[in-house]
């Protein structure tokens, strides 16, 4: 009977397989459908056997080419897990201690306070606990030319918005510190180190550290602006910054990850990273969410509970591309999703694949919830953009400054130098000192306030305008933002002019 029970169990094993993929099939192609996005892979992964790993859609919106298990996307900040899993590996083989004050390893480390500069360990680095709030400084990173050590001596200019791990704030340049962090113990980047610890041994033979060598490979998405009616941009050079979100992968490569992370570390016998890595990454350190929300957050991931079960997750979000994986450890069920939209697809089609592997009945309208509450989203985004514009005063107005007065220099200790300038062709500009791909033509406005027509299309902002403030003798004496988004916040830059 022993015999015969298992011969059953491994017989129903087999089906829920099969049947899974057939759910996860038409689950893509009704998610595809509804949020009208170009294209996406999934790729699943159960007791060590892909499940499935697909794609659906269009690589670029209007042209032929399909997505499959090996197109590249941005992965964004599912790369966390990569940094996170390398600082842990290099703690449990000796090479540095995650509780030591960062200034061991990157001396000229400093945050708002200089108590909490010297006490904030590795591990604070992974966990959002340090004080700064979400996505602060952003705007020192991205589309940056600069160094990730130039990004890093910028953080100290940052407001402190709660208690030192007394809070959470979602924050990706702890993570560029502890890319450098890596650089520092290693000798090399952490670009390097992933490829050579992760990518080589798991035979990630498609996946990158940053976009540049995608101009030489095939099979690649391009990333599209969804509230621009899925409008195709250029995929973004994160540079510096990519320790934060950098890693362009694909499902098939990722599944191989995903093993790695359900297998503790060892796969096929081959040790990736020593199985006491997870007792760090995917240990609670932090707490998100309201009251009675069990949602914590590991090293590099989240973590929470669903019918008893635990999952760790974490989600992605580069210009044009959004990316969701989920792990199951006591199912030994992985999930990824990459899309090259940016919409609610991944999170949905996501919950409801978790769903499916933990035996929940899953509710017939989870697809129409989920768009719901994309339309309400695009809706919150698009009042953002007309409040602005109903609020330029109506008639003929003119500058109270003249150009002189307004061009020249300007300074802002977190950002650095700007610059407003008459070029050749006869437009003012405001330039951004090495992120000159943020330059922005001048329009005027109404009164002293101008309409900032950007050189190039951005996926985490559209319409915005800067304010030449004045003081009581009408001279110019700095700038002001209003670039209505979620993530890039121009308004904790305040450019003083330079006389």
């Amino acid at each position: 009977m022993r015999h015969l029970f298992l011969i059953s169990s491994l017989l129903l094993a087999g089906f829920l397989t099969a049947q899974s993929a057939a759910d996860i099939r038409a689950a893509a192609k009704k998610s595809l459908a509804t949020f009208d996005a170009p294209g996406f892979s999934v790729g699943v992964i159960k007791d060590g056997k892909v499940v499935i790993s697909e794609g659906f859609g269009v690589r670029t919106k209007g042209e032929s080419e399909p997505v499959d298990g090996n197109t590249l996307f941005a992965i964004a900040s599912n790369t966390k897990a990569f940094i996170s899993t390398a600082i842990a590996k290099l703690h449990e083989e000796g090479k540095l201690d995650m509780d030591a004050p960062v200034r061991r390893y990157l001396p000229y480390f400093q945050l708002y306070d200089e108590y909490v500069s010297e006490h904030t360990t590795v591990r604070d680095l992974l966990c959002h606990r340090v004080g700064l709030g979400t996505f602060s400084g952003d705007a020192i990173w991205y589309k940056s030319e600069k160094s990730a050590e130039e990004i890093v001596r910028q953080i100290r200019h940052l407001p402190q918005a709660y208690s030192w791990r007394g809070g959470y704030g979602y924050t990706n340049l702890m993570f560029i510190t502890a890319g450098e962090v890596i650089r520092s113990v290693t000798g090399m980047g952490w670009e390097e180190y992933v490829r050579q610890q992760f990518f080589a041994p798991l035979e990630m033979n498609r996946s990158q550290t940053g976009v540049e060598p995608l101009a030489n490979m095939s099979n690649v998405a391009t990333p599209h602006v969804s509230y621009r009616d899925n409008e195709p941009i250029s995929m973004a050079p994160w540079g510096a910054s990519g320790a934060a979100g950098g890693i362009i992968s694909s499902s098939n490569d990722m599944l191989k990850w995903l093993h790695t992370q359900l297998e503790a570390g060892t796969v096929e016998g081959q040790v990736i990273f020593p199985a006491k890595v997870q007792d760090h990454t995917f240990r609670p350190h932090n707490t998100y969410g309201g009251p009675l929300r069990f949602s914590t957050v590991g090293l590099g991931w989240f973590i929470y509970e669903r019918e008893g079960q635990a999952v760790v997750t974490h989600g992605g979000g580069y210009d044009g591309m959004y990316s969701r994986v989920i792990l199951l450890p006591e199912e030994e069920v992985g999930i990824v999703i990459l899309s090259n939209s940016m919409t609610g697809l991944t999170s949905a089609l996501g919950s409801h694949l978790r769903d499916l592997y933990l035996g929940m009945e899953t509710s017939e309208d989870w697809l129409e919830k989920a768009w719901e509450g994309e339309v309400s989203g695009r809706e919150k985004w698009n009042s953002r953009q007309k409040e602005i514009k109903l609020g330029r005063v109506s008639g003929i107005t003119k500058p109270t400054v003249s150009e002189s007065e307004l061009s020249g220099n300007y300074r802002d200790p977190l950002f650095g130098d700007f610059k407003v300038a008459r070029l050749a062709t006869g437009d003012l500009e405001l330039q951004f000192s090495r992120s000159n791909a943020l330059n922005a033509k001048l329009e005027h406005f109404h009164h002293n306030t101008y309409r900032l027509l950007w050189n190039e299309p951005h996926a985490w902002f559209d319409f915005g305008t800067v304010q030449f403030l004045t003081n009581n003798r009408n001279q110019v004496t700095g700038l002001q933002f209003d670039v209505p988004n979620d993530d890039i916040f121009f308004e904790e830059l305040h450019p003083v002019k330079v006389r």
